[in-house]
C-alpha cells in the first residue's frame, strides 16, 4: 500500500556518529519533520496551533532500526498509515534510503492532544484526518 505521505531530506554530516551512521536519535527528528509536514499538507500549522492552545504530544515512540543512513544520504520518510484509538492519534511511518529503496527504519508514534493543557479530542484533527483515517 502508497504511503499517505511522502517528505524528502538528506543526512546532513553533523547527525552521524563516529561509526559513521546517522545517530539513533536523530531519527525520531525526521519522523517529527514529517509528521509536521502533514499537517501542513492537511491544512494544518503547528505553531498556529499552539497560539490557540491546541498541542499534539507525542505520549510514546516504537522505533525499530534496520539499515543504518549514512553521510550525504538522501532518503524519504512516510507517514504510512494514520489511525485513531480513544484520544491517540498513532503515526505509522518509515524511512527509506533512495538510493537502493532499503528500509532503514520504522515507527509506532502515539501522539495525544492538549487543549488549554488538558487531554482532549479536537475536532480540528479529526477533520483534517478524515479522509486518513
Amino acid at each position: 500500500m502508497d504511503p499517505i505521505f511522502t517528505y524528502t531530506m538528506k543526512v546532513r554530516d553533523y547527525e552521524c556518529d563516529t561509526q559513521g551512521h546517522v545517530n539513533n536519535a536523530n531519527y525520531q527528528h525526521y519522523f517529527e519533520v514529517t509528521r509536521h509536514e502533514f499537517l501542513e499538507k492537511v491544512g494544518l500549522n503547528f505553531y498556529q496551533l499552539h497560539k490557540q492552545g491546541i498541542d499534539a504530544v507525542v505520549s510514546r515512540v516504537e522505533i525499530r532500526y534496520k539499515v543504518p543512513l549514512i553521510g550525504m544520504d538522501r532518503f524519504i520518510c512516510t507517514v504510512s498509515r494514520l489511525e485513531r484509538i480513544g484520544l491517540k492519534y498513532i503515526f505509522h511511518q518509515e524511512i527509506v534510503r533512495q538510493s537502493d529503496n532499503v528500509l532503514c527504519a520504522r515507527a509506532k508514534i502515539e501522539v495525544v492532544n492538549l487543549v488549554n493543557g488538558k487531554l482532549s479530542q479536537p475536532e480540528v484533527f479529526d477533520e483534517a484526518f478524515k479522509e486518513y483515517i
